[in-house]
């Protein structure tokens, strides 16, 4: 176990290289021991509330995940000290869950699928006539129709479109939410009849045990001798796999190479400047990783460097029509049926 020292644990005053080469067993972390364990007996409260006395057991893994036929939840161990949500928002941009709303909205989604796999929901014939076969294979990509409203809309990039299963999960984490709207937000919508059926779903297993009570922890940090070097070294190769193509046409569109533009500022420097604001507006408006929108700028300054480009407009103009630009090449992008399915 890590060395404590008062006030916390000894990496927590790590460099980051330092802490890079830490193993995860090495971090000594106890889900209980953190401010995250008030956030998994608050969703424990709204079970309750509900009249669902099933509690999904809980621990520290690399990532967000509730695995097969175990009826519990992986949290991500970034989430349990603020020294790892400062390195996962350094290495990654971004830390999934970082807010507690954040956190409490992906909790209920993975406590949809505790609660599927504790009560066995999916192998009843109306779960399947209503979400699907939740024993169909996710696939490598999907392709999100945003209009839609057949889904529910809980997490970004219109998930509940993914997969049988993830229908059910963001359709139940919609239903749990505490004062949830969904009758009224959802009236008029197809979607309307699965929160009905997960309504009265609950009601019937209201108060009942579970079939499944397995709690067995998969991947917890506290068995894996894995660095955490080598943990961003794989999540940054899986996620760049995502960045959409960037293509000359549309950048000699914003910007020029014409002798007469050569005294104006650079367009790669330009986009060095304003790169930041891009990638939090783009992200915001399309649900897409900051990871991933921020290796589709770096292509295009790359690019730019090598194309010579300068501003030909305005530096506001030139910052409004770059966020037009990114902002489709992302949404051409998950039209195209090219967005990874997170597992």
């Amino acid at each position: 176990m890590a060395a404590r020292r008062r006030g916390g644990p000894r990496w927590a005053q790590y460099s980051t290289d330092e802490l890079l080469k830490l193993r995860f067993c090495d971090l000594g972390l106890r889900l209980e021991d953190t401010p995250l364990w008030e956030r998994v007996e608050r969703l424990y409260d709204e079970l309750e509330q509900r009249g669902i006395h099933f509690r999904p057991h809980c621990w520290l893994a690399e990532e967000w995940f509730s695995p097969d036929g175990v009826p519990g939840i992986a949290i991500p161990f970034y989430l349990a000290h603020p020294r790892l949500a400062r390195l996962e928002k350094q290495q990654m941009l971004e830390v999934e869950g970082g807010t507690e709303t954040w956190c409490m909205k992906i909790l209920r989604h993975e406590a949809g699928h505790a609660l599927d796999t504790a009560y066995r929901l999916h192998r009843r014939r109306q779960y399947r006539q209503v979400f699907g076969k939740a024993s169909d294979p996710y696939p490598e990509f999907y392709q999100p129709k945003p209009y839609s409203r057949s889904f529910v809309l809980h997490l970004d990039l219109w998930y509940a479109q993914s997969h049988p299963a993830e229908d059910f999960a963001e359709t139940f984490a919609v239903w749990l939410r505490p004062r949830s709207p969904w009758r009224s937000r959802y009236n008029d919508w197809p979607a309307i009849a699965k929160l009905e059926y997960v309504n009265e779903l609950m009601q019937e297993i209201a108060g009942t045990p579970p079939a499944v009570r397995s709690l067995r922890h998969v991947e917890p940090i506290r068995d894996n001798r894995r660095t955490l070097g080598e943990h961003y070294t794989e999540k940054r190769r899986r996620y760049r796999g995502d960045a959409p193509p960037i293509y000359d046409r549309e950048l000699r569109r914003l910007f020029s190479a014409a002798p007469e533009n050569a005294h104006r500022p650079s367009a790669a420097a330009f986009l060095r400047r304003i790169r930041v604001k891009l990638r939090r507006v783009v992200a915001h408006w399309t649900g897409q990783y900051q990871y991933v929108i921020n290796q589709v700028l770096s292509e295009m300054i790359d690019r730019c460097r090598e194309l010579n480009l300068r501003l030909a407009t305005p530096a506001r103009q030139a910052e409004r029509d770059a966020l037009v630009m990114v902002t489709v090449q992302t949404m051409n992008y998950l039209h195209a049926g090219h967005h990874r399915v997170a597992l």
